[in-house]
């Protein structure tokens, strides 16, 4: 059981998040991608999401995030950035000490020991490496669902703001699983994995909704971070459905663009670098930044420099043909 104590200065600081968290997202898909639950809910995603991801990215990642027990809190800091370049941002700036203190927690195989070594280290390479694996992780397991679990985000918000409207907080805390329950300035969650006690001494809690937690809340590990308490959303109402355009309209947007041009935008629906999007479409970096500059002069993709980096995204204009939609942009009056 999880005992969460309050104060009343940690009542008026308790806030309901009105985003996803693309970073928890991240890395409870990939526990989830380790287990077997929710085999009818998440079969299809499971089958399709372990298509697409070569061992080499998977293993680093879940040495970091095993199944049970303890993962890294530094993989989702505190700060919750809707934004999941932005998010990645702050991962990857975390100081030093605590990833190594994050790091000393885990339970780590005699073969995995020079990854986290690497990391412990926390030069530029090894970060950059860890960069990269989320990235392309969050691009292949969470991205393309976007639309469908922001769906089941808008019911599960709406059902919240219901709650808080009808009974204040103590209705809120108490709707945000079936075992939870609210006992003298105290959240009680029965179904923690756990029996601990997080006193928030008046700093508040953070409410944060997600598509994959499962079964039950979850929190961070260390005590001493800003307080946050994910929760499960109801996977019922929108099953997971990844976006993408048919043959024919693929084929069309091929026509259009060119077979590799329509290629580097398809991979700019979740965040890449220069160099992703030439490794994947077996192109040189010069030719792919000439693709990216060509897609962002025509409204398709924004690029973005993130320290020596550029990251390029999809647009809605862009999204809109890639799903087989036009969005016509703003006319001038």
């Amino acid at each position: 059981m999880l005992r969460i104590h309050f104060t009343a200065g940690d009542l008026a600081r308790t806030t309901l998040v009105n985003h996803l968290d693309p970073l928890w997202e991240t890395l409870l898909s990939l526990h989830m991608l380790q287990m077997s639950d929710g085999t009818h809910h998440f079969a299809q995603w499971r089958k399709r999401t372990r298509r697409r991801l070569s061992p080499d990215t998977l293993g680093p990642l879940t040495v970091l995030a095993p199944p049970i027990g303890y993962s890294a809190d530094f993989l989702t800091p505190p700060a919750g950035s809707a934004v999941f370049e932005e998010a990645l941002e702050q991962m990857l700036s975390v100081p030093r000490r605590r990833i190594i203190a994050d790091l000393s927690h885990l339970a780590v195989s005699r073969s995995a020991r020079p990854w986290v070594h690497e990391l412990a280290d926390a030069q530029p390479e090894s970060m950059r490496q860890l960069g990269q694996l989320v990235r392309t992780f969050y691009g292949v397991a969470v991205a393309p669902y976007g639309p469908s679990m922001k769906t089941a985000f808008v019911i599960d918000q709406k059902r919240r703001l219901a709650e808080v409207t009808a009974g204040g907080v103590e209705a809120l805390l108490e709707g945000i699983h079936p075992s939870a329950r609210w006992r003298d300035q105290v959240l009680e969650i029965s179904a923690f994995p756990t029996d601990s006690d997080l006193w928030l001494d008046g700093r508040g809690l953070r409410l944060q909704p997600s598509y994959f937690c499962w079964k039950s809340p979850t929190k961070l590990f260390n005590d001493d971070l800003a307080p946050v308490l994910v929760y499960p959303i109801d996977h019922t109402v929108q099953p997971l459905q990844a976006t993408g355009a048919s043959t024919d309209q693929r084929q069309s947007l091929d026509n259009l663009l060119g077979h590799t041009r329509a290629a580097v935008l398809a991979l700019t629906t979740s965040s890449r670098t220069t160099t992703e999007l030439a490794t994947a479409t077996h192109i040189t970096l010069a030719t792919a930044s000439y693709h990216a500059s060509a897609l962002r002069s025509a409204g398709l993709i924004e690029s973005h420099r993130h320290g020596k980096t550029v990251v390029h995204v999809a647009t809605a204009l862009g999204r809109g043909l890639l799903e087989g939609h036009y969005i016509h942009p703003a006319a001038d009056d």
